[in-house]
């Protein structure tokens, strides 16, 4: 699909990336920027994420973001100045509309992956639609997910991988679901940064472990992935949302060099997988 004249699909390597949360305009002018500077030099689709509001933080007194009037005034910023496209959360029915005015992609959040309604009001407005699989679902779950989408008459989706509920307080990536997923016609996404979280891991917060970001990323484009899902921040240990997990992003650029390599090597050799696509993508 093309967004903002850029390609996004199964032939180019692409990033969605930003602060987890809006913190302020500065901040997200100043990532987004930089992440537009490095995405050009190294010619790969970039998509500015960061979200208005996280309606399903840990504790009540976490931070959330300035909301949906506020946010939305920041993105659409960020869209003007900077020039790229922008991606964010909608959480209910109400938000579709006036959220697909300003961004150019709208994401499901994982926790309400199944929020029939929800998916449905979002491809209904006519926007590409960011399908993030929920931590509790199997990847075969995320087709019935996408069926929805196709029901509303939309055919732009992306699929992101986040990683999967693993005992308490834990998540695991299964790059089988990598594979799995990305038999369908539609990109794939793997959110590198969630993928490491720790839910609940300090208590009053999420914790993370940042250090394994690359590491997963290489092997879920191995696998099959089409394009990274990150959250960057510029100082990750003073981050208002998601900082354990977070990318610093004086690292992005030397990242993203070797993911953009790894891509290109692997699509030299494609999978050699046994059967047909999963049923719920034949003819999609």
């Amino acid at each position: 699909m093309w967004i903002r004249g850029l390609p996004f699909g199964k032939e180019r390597f692409f990033l969605m990336a930003g602060p987890c949360v809006l913190e302020s305009e500065g901040l997200a002018l100043r990532v987004a920027s930089a992440l537009a500077r490095i995405c050009r030099d190294l010619d790969i689709p970039y998509i500015f994420k960061s979200s208005y509001d996280k309606a399903n933080r840990t504790s009540i007194d976490s931070y959330r973001g300035p909301g949906m009037v506020e946010g939305l005034k920041i993105l659409e910023r960020v869209r003007a100045e900077v020039g790229v496209p922008v991606v964010t959360d909608v959480h209910s029915v109400e938000e579709t509309a006036p959220v697909a005015r300003v961004a150019d992609v709208l994401q499901i959040p994982a926790f309400l992956a199944r929020q029939t309604d929800l998916v449905v009001a979002a491809a209904k407005t006519g926007k590409p639609i960011n399908l993030k699989k929920a931590q509790f679902l199997a990847p075969w779950d995320m087709f019935q997910v996408v069926r929805k989408a196709q029901s509303a008459g939309n055919q732009k989706i992306f699929i992101t991988e986040r990683g999967t509920c693993f005992g308490y307080n834990t998540l695991v990536v299964d790059m089988r679901s990598v594979t799995l997923l990305s038999r369908s016609p539609y990109p794939l996404v793997f959110d590198a940064t969630h993928s490491v979280q720790i839910p609940g891991g300090q208590g009053t917060a999420s914790g993370g472990e940042r250090r394994y970001v690359e590491s997963l990323a290489r092997a879920a484009v191995a696998a099959g992935a089409d394009g990274v899902f990150m959250e960057v921040h510029e100082d990750p240990d003073r981050a208002l949302c998601d900082g354990p997990n977070s990318l610093p992003l004086h690292e992005a650029f030397a990242v993203l060099s070797a993911l953009k390599d790894l891509y290109e090597t692997t699509r030299k050799h494609p999978f050699r997988l046994q059967g047909p696509p999963p049923s719920p993508f034949v003819g999609a």
